[in-house]
């Protein structure tokens, strides 16, 4: 089966307008009619975004419920800890969130779960941890929409949650103080494809507007909230674009000393959204992957130059951990399909022994690219009777 490419119309007319207007290429006045930015105002955002440019945080659901809430732990020097995900958008997440109130004079602890023990998201072990720390805040980032059970029982057992994800909302919403989401069913924010780090920058906007600090003091983590946003695969259009382009000119003189280690073991001669996705992410991603995504967390927060050199090896020989267990996996599961002659067939299910769950979703992408069709990929360890899936979907033209 090929690849089936389909081709806007071009309205020659509106193209022509733009290369004019605003004198650029005929190319580039396609790409912007093809993405349905055609307002003058679109376009002038587009081409050269600003600090202006953010929208009022304020806007998303419950912004200042949370803003009020955490002001209040700032000042009540409240023990609070911030829950994420494992990848690339949740460290970022953890990150500037930790950063930002730890200069606001309020430590927190995080908790980030175990990819290979735990799974996504809160879960009851993790509360049960957090409730023994005596924690009397929690904020969730990247994560979060979707536990409605267990923000219930951090109610019960008396502590309380501020929610910031991305992901779309269920049918009802967890009963947490707060949730911010850009995807909540009564949400009027004018744009709905934040990643879960831009959720975060848009709290920590707000926070500073209340407390009127210096736009600063939230504009210097762009560099760390471009990383997450281009990671994460949302669309670069709109508030994306405008974190994206400002963001990755901080990147590019970055003071966030364990980012720059990382940047300089790559060795990555331009710093652009392809270098970012395709050298950054994979590294960071590949802690998470392989169970420890604690080392991406700590080489972000870190401040000594002996302890971020140590903790990008770790990071460099988790990659190539995980670039060998995805060759391993990836040949074994062609073996099966060819050797069973499974080509025909609408959909592969794939199964191995002491397959790494961490690396498994990227070897089901990789099939479904391959073959164009539907994939789960299982991998047991050891005598396991229940193993641990993946699965990749594919929608035909």
């Amino acid at each position: 089966m090929n690849k089936k490419w389909e081709f806007y119309e071009k309205n020659e007319n509106i193209i022509e307008q733009i290369v004019t207007k605003f004198g650029i290429s005929e190319i580039l006045a396609k790409i912007l009619l093809n993405r349905n930015i055609i307002e003058d105002e679109e376009i002038k955002v587009f081409l050269n975004p600003t600090r202006y440019d953010f929208y009022n945080p304020f806007l998303l659901p419950d912004m200042e419920k949370a803003v009020d809430r955490i002001i209040k732990a700032i000042n009540d020097k409240e023990k609070v800890v911030i829950y994420g995900d494992y990848d690339v958008d949740g460290i970022t997440s953890v990150t500037v969130l930790t950063k930002f109130l730890k200069e606001r004079g309020l430590e927190t602890g995080y908790y980030i779960p175990n990819r290979l023990e735990e799974g996504y998201g809160l879960n009851r072990e993790a509360i049960n941890k957090i409730i023994n720390e005596k924690y009397s805040l929690m904020i969730t980032v990247d994560c979060g929409i979707s536990a409605i059970e267990e923000i219930k029982e951090c109610n019960d057992l008396g502590i309380e949650t501020i929610v910031t994800d991305h992901h779309e909302q269920g049918e009802i919403l967890p009963p947490a103080f707060a949730v911010i989401d850009a995807k909540r069913k009564d949400n009027i924010y004018p744009f709905r494809e934040l990643a879960g780090v831009g959720v975060v920058f848009k709290l920590i906007q707000a926070i500073s507007q209340k407390l009127e600090l210096n736009n600063v003091d939230y504009l210097k983590y762009l560099d760390i909230v471009a990383i997450g946003t281009i990671s994460d695969i949302v669309p670069l259009i709109d508030e994306n674009r405008v974190i994206t382009k400002l963001g990755l000119k901080l990147v590019k003189c970055t003071k966030n000393l364990g980012l720059k280690v990382l940047l300089k073991s790559i060795g990555y001669n331009k710093i652009d959204s392809v270098s970012i996705a395709f050298g950054v992410a994979p590294r960071i991603n590949a802690c998470g992957r392989m169970g420890d995504a604690d080392v991406a967390i700590k080489l972000f927060l870190c401040d000594n130059l002996e302890q971020a050199d140590i903790l990008v090896s770790k990071m460099q020989a988790y990659n190539i951990q995980r670039q060998n267990e995805e060759k391993k996996i990836y040949e074994e599961a062609l073996n099966q399909i060819e050797s069973n002659s499974l080509e025909n067939q609408d959909a592969f299910i794939l199964c191995g022994q002491n397959w790494h769950t961490g690396v498994i979703g990227i070897v089901s992408s990789k099939i479904t690219e391959k073959f164009y069709k539907p994939s789960i990929l299982i991998g047991f360890n050891n005598n396991d009777q229940i193993g641990k899936g993946s699965r990749k979907k594919y929608q035909r033209i």
